[in-house]
């Protein structure tokens, strides 16, 4: 095989495998982005005193729900039907997620001592874990039934 016809089997080879998982990558990419939008609200609303960390938790996780739903539906998922009811569910994950990570977060900063932003980005981590089997598992399902 030359040089040549190896870069193009390469190339075909990356290019099968992005079609192939190209809602994972993307799902991947929009959910990394919107924890790093998460994350930046929570330290910008933490570092500037803006409001107590659990409640600046809250807010922080709403943006990140919210922008990852508008765009995992405009530019992974494509899909415009159903909106509430697609929201309503993507929603009910992200609130589940909330909770774990306020129950986090108070376990480590106010009965632990630890750093709020350490702590912030533990629990994006495991609730990152913790939704996407959620969204895989309920949200996402496939319908068995033909």
């Amino acid at each position: 095989m030359t040089d040549k016809q190896l870069k193009e089997s390469a190339f075909l080879m990356v290019k099968e495998l992005y079609f192939r998982f190209r809602n994972l990558i993307l799902y991947g990419i929009i959910g990394g982005f919107c924890a790093a939008l998460d994350f930046s609200v929570y330290s910008a609303l933490c570092y500037f005193d803006i409001m107590p960390y659990l409640w600046a938790n809250v807010i922080s996780i709403h943006v990140g729900i919210f922008m990852s739903f508008i765009l995992n539906r405009s530019f992974n998922f494509k899909i415009k039907d159903k909106t509430t009811q697609r929201f309503l569910s993507f929603y009910a994950v992200g609130l589940t997620g909330l909770g774990i990570s306020e129950f986090m977060l108070y376990l480590m900063v106010t009965l632990g001592g630890m750093n709020e932003l350490l702590c912030k980005l533990i629990s994006i981590v495991v609730v990152a874990l913790i939704q996407f089997l959620l969204n895989k598992y309920i949200t996402f399902k496939r319908n068995t039934n033909g």
